[in-house]
């Protein structure tokens, strides 16, 4: 399939001991930087278009600067900012390297608070001033912030008017920016009222200052900054004094996962990259519940609070199906059991005819799928040798018996992902042909016009990697029919949570739905559609309902897939080819904790997310019809 992108990847770490401990234990100070490298390395899958990391140090006098950062655009940002900050001690002699006071009083990046972020662009915005984490300074320590995640908002326009409404003024019309500003404004205003409290206590100087920096209440600013906040969401942050935290909204949409012993705390996008890291059993690391917040003060406290009530539980699906690593232990479970519950469908494609049938994959990350889907087959296999064995009766021969016996599913590494196309160095046809060859084949694998070929995807949602590559690249084995499953069900609605999908035409069952209802006549049923989208679309976000189910209403799944093939299939290609789907009975049974499935269902976990369905249909019919 064709990549799709995914905002983003976060990592955060607290030093609970000083630098001291960890060289004397781990024989470096740098523990806390070098752990940070793992996480984000290990997250790389979540963010390929750029990466920032930020610090900050405990211990720093006045005129000395105790808050760091770094970014880098491009594939290698995360190895960029690393090597950047490693200059830093290039030219330290050995002794210094390891001096772990001197690294505290002298040396930047050398503190005990540390995160990072991995950026995918959904919002078509780039540029390095996009890239996280973003800084909010200030000449008071505790009211500087970091703020970096992994999230989208679908209500920025009613929050930007909110707090311009407030006096305060924006750098960008932007959700990160948007979002700094609102807990940044939050943060200044718990200052300040801390401020007064000691001042009527009578403290002053550098005493009111570290008073403030012992009582500060994120809790507090953290529900009075969330609390409009509509969309899926991880945000964490770093305050001048020492203070993270890491919050997670109330529909559980976006994930984080949190570990802790007596020498750190580590929050991460995903469970196995703090598995790898730390060395650490998955039962000692915690998932941060929807609408919770994890929170670490400056004295190295750490508590969970309950900062928003949780809403009902829709955690991305998506997450599951294909952008997580695999190497989750239920993540592997529940794709292996996508493919094996498509197994009836599959050998219904197929005739029942296992005997004639290669089965394969389309690489990397339909590969545990594919092994779920071989065992259902193999246990498929298995039942019929037992029919068929019980059918020879008590006393079958020995050549009868081991004709049974040998037969196997057959499967072949038949597809190969060979290179990275460069869009940028062709055009039109030229660039079309280059597309062809993204993947390469393996010839011999089948026995041509008499094999049939399945080759499973994690999913099919734009169809041009299909259309382009896969098809034609597995047509030139000369396969009698080529089955391409899908692991996911049909995408049929655009995502506004942080996945790069959030146009209607770009989807392959949209296109062939709409090319239905074209076929047959009913362009009735999508004027009806848009006049009742069209009549709410000035009503409040929590009163919007999604209209756009009932374009897809008359039509089955396996109508709309077998127009996709039409749509799919182009002058030359010689085998039959059919498309065939997970069911969403079957996504949420193998999938039950992450029942987030709206880009399937349409059932948006938020408001807000009905209402930007609501705007992309409009816009999509008022561009392509005329009633």
């Amino acid at each position: 399939m064709e990549p799709l992108k995914h905002e983003c990847g976060v990592a955060m770490i607290r030093l609970l001991k000083p630098l001291e401990y960890y060289e004397k234990k781990y024989g470096t100070w740098m523990y806390g930087l070098n752990k940070l490298y793992l996480l984000m390395e290990k997250q790389h899958n979540r963010g390929q278009e750029g990466a920032g990391l930020a610090c900050v140090k405990l211990q720093a006098n006045p005129g000395e600067e105790y808050m760091f950062r770094e970014r880098a655009m491009g594939t290698g940002a995360i190895t960029e900012i690393f090597g950047t900050v490693h200059e830093h001690f290039k030219d330290l002699t050995h002794e210094q390297l390891h001096d772990a006071t001197y690294a505290t009083q002298c040396l930047p990046f050398a503190g005990e608070l540390y995160m990072g972020h991995l950026r995918y662009s959904t919002t078509g915005k780039s540029g390095i001033s996009y890239v996280h984490p973003f800084l909010r300074r200030n000449n008071w320590r505790a009211k500087n912030l970091a703020l970096c995640g992994n999230f989208n908002l679908t209500n920025v326009d009613e929050i930007f008017a909110d707090i311009t409404s407030d006096g305060q003024h924006p750098r960008k019309y932007a959700d990160t920016y948007i979002m700094l500003e609102q807990v940044g404004h939050r943060l200044d205003r718990e200052v300040e009222r801390l401020y007064n409290i000691c001042s009527q206590e009578g403290l002053k100087g550098m005493d009111i200052t570290h008073a403030i920096e012992d009582r500060i209440d994120l809790v507090n600013v953290l529900k009075r900054s969330s609390k409009t906040w509509d969309g899926g969401y991880v945000i964490c942050g770093l305050t001048g004094s020492g203070e993270s935290f890491a919050i997670r909204d109330p529909w559980g949409i976006r994930p984080g996962f949190w570990y802790k012993d007596d020498e750190i705390m580590v929050l991460a996008s995903e469970r196995p990259v703090i598995q790898t890291a730390l060395n650490v059993p998955v039962d000692s690391i915690h998932e941060l519940l929807p609408g919770q917040a994890l929170i670490v003060n400056k004295k190295g406290e750490m508590s969970l609070s309950q900062v928003n009530e949780p809403k009902t539980l829709k955690a991305c699906s998506f997450e599951r199906i294909y952008f997580s690593r695999g190497s989750d232990i239920d993540i592997y479970r529940e794709r292996k059991e996508l493919g094996a519950s498509l197994v009836p469908s599959i050998l219904k494609a197929v005739d029942n005819d296992i005997h004639n049938t290669v089965f394969s994959f389309i690489p990397n990350t339909a590969e545990v799928a594919f092994y779920g889907m071989l065992e259902g087959l193999d246990n498929y296999l298995n039942k019929l040798k037992a029919k068929r064995i019980e059918s020879l009766g008590h006393n079958p021969s020995h050549s009868e018996l081991e004709a049974i016996l040998s037969e196997r599913i057959r499967s072949e590494k038949v597809a190969i992902k060979d290179i990275k196309l460069r869009t940028f160095i062709a055009e039109g046809n030229t660039r079309n042909d280059l597309a062809t060859h993204v993947y390469d084949t393996t010839y011999g694998s089948i026995v041509p016009y008499i094999d049939n070929l399945v080759v499973i995807d994690d999913s099919i949602v734009r169809g041009t990697t299909l259309k382009q590559s896969i098809i034609k690249i597995l047509d030139r084995l000369h396969p009698k029919k080529i089955v391409i499953v899908s692991s996911s069900p049909q995408v049929r609605y655009p995502d506004y949570y942080g996945i790069d999908m959030a146009s209607m035409d770009q989807f392959i069952a949209f296109r062939a739905t709409m090319a239905l209802i074209e076929e047959r006549g009913m362009t009735d049923i999508v004027k009806q559609a848009y006049q009742k989208s069209k009549a709410q679309e000035d009503k409040p976000k929590e009163e919007i309902v999604n209209y756009v189910k009932e374009i897809y209403a008359p039509f089955t799944d396996e109508e709309i897939s077998a127009k996709m093939v039409e749509l799919l299939s182009y002058d030359g290609l010689q085998a039959e080819v059919q498309v065939v789907y997970q069911t969403l009975d079957g996504l949420r049974k193998a999938c039950p904790n992450h029942p987030g499935d709206w880009y399937f269902s349409g059932d948006y976990p938020t408001p807000g997310g009905h209402r930007m369905l609501n705007f992309a249909f409009i816009d999509y019919v008022e561009k392509n019809f005329k009633f």
